[in-house]
This record gives C-alpha cells, structure tokens and sequence, in this order.
C-alpha cells in the first residue's frame, strides 16, 4: 500500500536553514516504495490571519492536499520556544481532513533541535485530530549541521531519519484500514 505523505515546511524566513533539514528527509524518502511525497512549503501559501475560510485559493489547494494525505512530516524550526505564526496560520486552514492521520515532527533548531518547538506543535496536532507519533528527529544547531550546499555533516540522521519513518508509515498504514473500515 502506497502512502501519500507529504513534508510541510514550516518557516518563510529568509535564510532559513530548515529547508536543507526538510530537504534532507525528502532524499532519504528516495527508493522507498511504501511513501510518495511533496514538499508543502509555508511560502507557497500566502495565508494571513484574516484568510480564515476555506474559500481562498491557498486554503483550497492546501485542504487538498491534507484530503489526500495518509500522514504528514512537519519539519520546523523553533522560534522562542514555539513555532512559527506562518506555521499555525497554515495548519489552521484545514481541520475535518486531518482527522486520524499520523504525524511526525522534525525539530530544526540550536542545542535543544526544536524541542521545545516539537511538544507544543504535538499539542495542536492532537486539537487539530491529528495523531503525533513518538519518534521525532532533532537536528541540532542546524545552522552548521548543514554546509552552504545543504549537505549535512553527520550520518547519522540517516538512521534517525528511518527511524522515524518506520514508526509513521505504521501508524499511517494502520491509519488508513481504520479510515477505511469506519469512515465517518
């Protein structure tokens, strides 16, 4: 079985480094049969607080794509102990489409890796009826974890990685026979 689970960019910030973490785990993605991805980057959807219904252009492409999904993978940075207002804007615009879809967070940050960031976005996760999976990834002081070619520097977030995508492909496989069976 196939699953659609696409990585949400969390951060519009130029220079963000997020983008190299983000785009980290959509290579490690590669020659995995069971995933099929996109990158959902926040830029791609210029949503203020005021575009509070479903009939905007950015808030109808994106609900289809959260329709679609199977599971999500946000990979975000942390911005004073939280996430990003873009962030919170976007996944406000969808609410019924996550309902018992996975989720996993990947944390972009300095010495805690968005832990801080990775707690509190589990806790929207669960409003928003999403089902936030243990494993997450911390990449740690992001800002030199990468080179400026966004190549990172440790290997072993190959395995951090898989890790955590073992776990969501379970849950999202699970997921989607539960939806399934009991549509509601």
């Amino acid at each position: 079985m196939e699953l659609f689970i696409p990585i949400i960019i969390g951060t519009a910030r130029d220079g963000r480094r997020t983008e190299s973490a983000a785009r980290f785990v959509l290579g490690e993605l590669d020659g995995r049969r069971d995933i099929s991805t996109a990158l959902v980057d926040v830029r791609d959807f210029p949503l203020t607080a005021m575009d509070n219904s479903e009939e905007s252009p950015a808030a109808k492409k994106y609900i289809e794509i959260v329709a679609r999904a199977d599971g999500f993978i946000i990979v975000s940075p942390e911005y004073n102990h939280g996430y990003p207002g873009e962030l919170k804007i976007l996944l406000d615009m969808a609410f019924g489409q996550y309902e018992r879809k996975p989720v996993a967070i990947a944390g972009a940050g300095g010495m805690m890796g968005g832990g801080r960031m990775t707690e509190q976005l589990r806790q929207v996760a669960i409003e928003l009826g999403m089902v936030p999976i243990r494993e997450a990834v911390y990449f740690f002081r992001v800002g030199t974890l990468f080179d400026e070619s966004g190549t990172i520097q440790d290997a072993s977030y190959a395995q951090r990685v898989a890790k955590m995508l073992d776990e969501l492909v379970w849950y999202a496989t699970a997921l989607k026979r539960a939806r399934q069976a009991d549509p509601r």
